[in-house]
């Protein structure tokens, strides 16, 4: 994502536009752009004409559009952004109050202004957007005989790019043979669609997991076709193609795989490997049962209250989910303790709901706290729903 321009006054007020440039810019903004907003991209309006004689035709105009942001949909496997809302300035082509839907589009600027103005949480994910130093994404396939998923892993999401699948005839006493060439064009198959999606000769981790002994085939066949066509680059890179083990060939197996030591070790500087170590380490605290981890909006916030988030080790775990909800009411709250945290010397990590981190975290209510300092008893008196309820 690149910054275009950015004009906001002291009280949080004003508009940021920003160009998106590649897939992954789509999710930033799909994380930054909330229901009241306003809205300013390129759009395609259809307007009905009648001629002097009374005829009508209609036409496809390209115009810029305002509206005041209802409904957001996001389809991370194609990259696709949609925003729907109330055309909030009118033109020559559309009246106050219409409706209409947004599609914003890679290399197209679009400006949005906060109803509520720039906080803390927002900003952060105009920094994280506009960041020019990324961290690569680890291409993964998560296999079974027959079934392959060929996914990405960014810094923010997991992708499933492309799904194979072909018939491997079991292994049968007599009929080998059968099965053996149903597996070599399963491996041909899932090669071919991998190489569509994924450079294989960057010097980067290529994840390869299967049950059984499908990925290290799968490895071996790689290598082998790498040998019969003199692809050096495929060779010189082999160091980085990773066999692990999964319970299956499917997607939710990533979850596993990306947890497993040598995955870990090889993404160790990672976005994703260290909001996977401070769950780790939250879960092990949760289990001593020592007064030192929490979770749930209440809980965690009379620790805040009580100073026990703050410098020395306290550690605000917050899945970025509660920051989408329809209610500014909600979304105020969650700004506001970061902030609090933050300023006071304490450390607040914003977990991607499409990691597996961030979908741990989503299963204890979306927040939880690593503390300073044992405190017992905060689930005491209070009757509390979960924050994701309240997230809308």
């Amino acid at each position: 994502m690149r910054l275009i321009k950015q004009n906001i006054e002291r009280d949080g007020s004003g508009t940021i536009t920003l160009f998106p440039e590649e897939p992954e810019d789509m999710w930033h903004a799909y994380n930054l752009i909330a229901a009241q907003d306003l809205l300013r991209a390129s759009a395609i309006r259809r307007v009905a004409t009648e001629s002097s004689t009374g005829s009508s035709s209609s036409t496809r105009v390209h115009t810029t559009l305002v509206i005041r942001v209802t409904n957001i949909d996001f389809d991370p496997q194609a990259g696709q952004l949609h925003v729907s809302g109330r055309v909030a300035e009118e033109n020559k082509w559309v009246k106050l109050g219409a409706y209409h839907t947004l599609d914003l589009e890679l290399h197209r600027n679009f400006t949005l202004e906060k109803s509520e103005g720039w906080d803390s949480v927002s900003l952060e994910v105009v920094r994280e957007a506009v960041r020019q130093d990324k961290e690569g994404t680890v291409p993964a396939v998560v296999m079974q005989e027959g079934l392959a998923n060929i996914c990405l892993i960014t810094e923010h999401q997991t992708i499933l790019k492309q799904r194979v699948e072909t018939t491997v005839p079991k292994k049968r006493a007599g009929k080998a043979t059968e099965h053996d060439k149903g597996l070599l064009k399963f491996y041909q198959t899932t090669l071919e669609t991998l190489l569509r999606h994924v450079d294989i000769t960057e010097p980067r981790p290529l994840l390869l997991a299967s049950s059984g002994f499908t990925a290290a085939g799968f490895q071996k066949y790689v290598l082998d076709e790498a040998t019969r066509t003199g692809n050096k680059k495929i060779l010189a890179n082999k160091s980085n193609f990773l066999v692990v083990h999964s319970s299956s060939g499917h997607v939710h197996s990533l979850n596993e795989v990306l947890k497993s030591p040598e995955v870990l070790a090889k993404l160790r500087d990672t976005k994703y490997a260290k909001e996977t170590q401070v769950m780790d380490d939250f879960m092990t605290l949760l289990r001593l049962d020592d007064g030192r981890a929490w979770y749930g909006p209440t809980e965690v916030e009379k620790a805040v209250e009580k100073g026990a988030v703050g410098p020395g080790g306290g550690t605000l775990l917050i899945n970025n989910s509660l920051f989408r909800s329809q209610e500014i009411g909600v979304r105020k709250r969650w700004v506001a303790l970061v902030d609090r945290v933050r300023e006071g010397g304490g450390e607040a990590r914003i977990l991607s709901s499409d990691h597996e981190s961030g979908k741990r975290l989503e299963g204890l209510g979306g927040i939880a706290a690593i503390l300073t300092f044992p405190i017992e008893d905060l689930d005491d008196d209070d009757d509390d729903g979960e924050a994701t309820n309240e997230a809308g």
